[in-house]
């Protein structure tokens, strides 16, 4: 590598960044009177800065028929009253976080939720129908599947969009107002947050192109609109232009694309049209962010297409491939679709894959977030319910259940913890999601930057006057700074390293490349590369290193490959020291329970921060 690289990359790297104001407490807080929520007053605190508040935005509980199915009670109430740190009964055993969130959204499935209605409420028509006590009295999973196939999948395939037992839309209505007042009911603002949401789930030919629908308020529909009502993501955008029109306030976050059979990126739209203007604006406008993580999978990359990405190999979910035809190709990624969506934008002037990063669950348990690999139970019902299942047992028709893990989280840069500022802060992709930890990484991109500040307000403030932070364009003049900080999970190892990683299209070619920015104990060297750091897991009692690695990194860098006539993106992905994942501690709390030896046992958990983008000409 050639040596001017060495400016480039070490403007101002500051291993463990020692401030003088924690991060979380400035003068730029204060308290706005008069928030009113259901009639009741709260003061809340606004920081014109912002925080980083941790959320999850996936996550399914009786009311979708799926995790009813296999076993899970939990409303979506009880799901609220767990995500704020209560105990609840999961899988019939007492369950909690450690940590309550500061935000949380159910998006229970629309497609079956009159269905869900019917089986949760007693008096509800459809309740003592045979199909409906079948599925209630389910003792065992092998019961439960046969009871779907019969009641579900066989009404399905053969050309019904519901079983026998649906008791038609206004069943539909009753259940959506019932997710709508438990989701008012556990709202505290300033405290705890519930945003109004389902998911729209379609799955063409078996490919996952479902999303999760938000809505800034209490202006809401009433009922959603499912792919039982439009299979396609045009149809879904049609629905949501017309709720635009009556002022409804909304977004889509798109699934997991490594189960998308390369159909969330594509090249023609569904209804067989090509990808044009007027598609890429719509899909633009109403799609902000992509899920990076969930139990299912991570679908950054896999090692198959970036051999050199040395981080490649993480919660791959490769077993996905042994069923319903999901053989990973390079377009299931997210950096490809980025990267694709760059393309997009020189060919049609627009790019519609411009996507931030958030990371969920998709947990069927109603367990908000129970991400931490040391308390993870499962996330479907009978399933996965015990270390043995875990071990030894299949997804349904989907994957090995020891490919899942516990699910990201997404946290967002808001400037309070109220229903509208978190909206607004996922809408204006100013968030980021993490593989599990509470690490919080800001992104900026501007002109001005210092190497090093006295503190993070300081550093913070200047991130904002001087440039915008991710999720935007830059749009100065010259080449940008890119200005990074990351700070650990109080509760987790140190960090490794932060990365950047920009993509960008030559000469109509598509091509990604990888940056080492920032690195503990000054193992980043002149040419860019970092020596690997030895930080053990102890494989017997699950423990992590406590000394090796950084509290906080920062860098200031500048791409030394920069072309002011280049569309390109950067985004950050920050690397944590090793720990023990979910199949060690079920190993090392249940001696009789023995993974199969290809299972990995440690993983280093990671956060990503949505991208910024270079549009020459806008």
């Amino acid at each position: 590598m050639k040596s001017y690289l060495k400016l480039f990359i070490l403007i101002g790297i500051l291993a463990s960044c020692n401030t003088k104001t924690n991060e979380s407490e400035t003068s730029d807080s204060n308290q706005k009177e008069g928030y009113v929520h259901n009639g009741i007053s709260y003061d809340i605190t606004e920081n014109k800065l912002k925080e980083a508040y941790f959320g999850e935005q996936h996550l399914h509980t009786a009311a979708s028929m799926d995790a009813f199915i296999a076993g899970t009670r939990l409303t979506p109430d009880d799901a609220y009253r767990f995500a704020q740190g209560e105990e609840v009964l999961v899988n019939g055993k007492p369950h909690k976080i450690h940590r309550a969130l500061d935000w949380a959204a159910v998006t229970d499935h629309a497609e079956f939720l009159g269905e869900a209605y019917s089986l949760l409420n007693s008096d509800a028509p459809g309740h003592d129908s045979e199909a409906a006590k079948a599925m209630r009295d389910a003792p065992d999973l092998k019961t439960a599947l046969t009871v779907y196939k019969k009641y579900v999948l066989d009404a399905l395939a053969g050309g019904n969009a519901h079983p026998d037992f649906w008791q038609g839309y206004e069943a539909v209505k009753s259940q959506w107002q019932k997710n709508i007042d438990a989701t008012e009911k556990n709202y505290k603002p300033g405290k705890f947050t519930t945003i109004h949401a389902y998911e729209w789930s379609s799955a063409p030919n078996t490919a996952n192109l479902h999303r999760n629908v938000f809505f800034r308020d209490t202006n809401l529909p009433d009922m959603p609109f499912s792919s039982n009502e439009g299979p396609s993501p045009q149809e879904l955008w049609d629905w949501m232009i017309a709720q635009e029109k009556n002022g409804v306030k909304v977004f889509a976050n798109p699934h997991n694309p490594n189960e998308s059979k390369g159909m969330l990126f594509p090249e023609v739209a569904m209804n067989n049209k090509p990808i044009d203007k007027t598609y890429a604006e719509t899909r633009q406008h109403f799609e902000r962010n992509l899920e990076m993580m969930q139990t299912k999978g991570n679908s950054e990359v896999v090692p198959n297409f970036w051999p050199n990405d040395e981080f490649a190999d993480f919660e791959n979910a490769v077993s996905l491939q042994e069923y319903n035809g999901r053989v990973f190709e390079k377009h299931n990624f997210i950096r490809y679709g980025l990267t694709r969506g760059v393309k997009y934008k020189e060919e049609l002037g627009v790019n519609p894959f411009k996507y931030g990063f958030v990371g969920g669950t998709d947990s069927h348990n109603g367990v908000m977030s129970n991400v931490e690999e040391f308390n993870y139970v499962g996330h479907h019902g009978m399933a996965d319910e015990t270390a043995l299942d875990r071990s030894r047992n299949e997804q349904d028709g989907e994957m090995y259940n020891r490919d899942m893990n516990p699910g990201g989280l997404t946290g967002v840069w808001a400037t309070s913890n109220t229903r509208e500022a978190i909206w607004d802060g996922m809408h204006n992709r100013e968030s980021f999601a993490t593989s599990g930890p509470r690490i919080k990484v800001r992104f900026f991109a501007g002109n001005g930057y210092q190497s090093s500040y006295n503190s993070y307000e300081e550093m913070v403030k200047d991130g904002y006057a001087k440039g915008v932070p991710m999720g935007q364009n830059y749009e100065g003049s010259g080449a940008p700074e890119f200005l990074v900080w990351a700070i650990k999970d109080p509760i987790a190892p140190n960090l490794d390293r932060i990365q950047i990683i920009k993509g960008w299209v030559e000469n109509g070619e598509m091509k990604d490349t990888i940056y080492n920015v920032a690195a503990s104990e000054n193992r980043l060297k002149s040419d860019g590369t970092v020596t690997p750091i030895d930080a053990p897991v102890n494989m017997k009692t699950g423990e992590f290193n406590k000394e090796k690695g950084a509290p906080e990194l920062m860098a200031v860098w500048k791409d030394p490959s920069y072309d002011p006539n280049q569309n390109a993106y950067y985004y950050v992905r920050v690397i944590q020291l090793p720990t023990a994942r979910y199949s060690l501690w079920d190993e090392i709390r249940n001696p009789d329970v023995h993974y199969p030896e290809d299972t990995k046992r440690v993983i280093q958990e990671r956060a990503w921060a949505s991208p910024i983008w270079i549009e020459p000409g806008n």
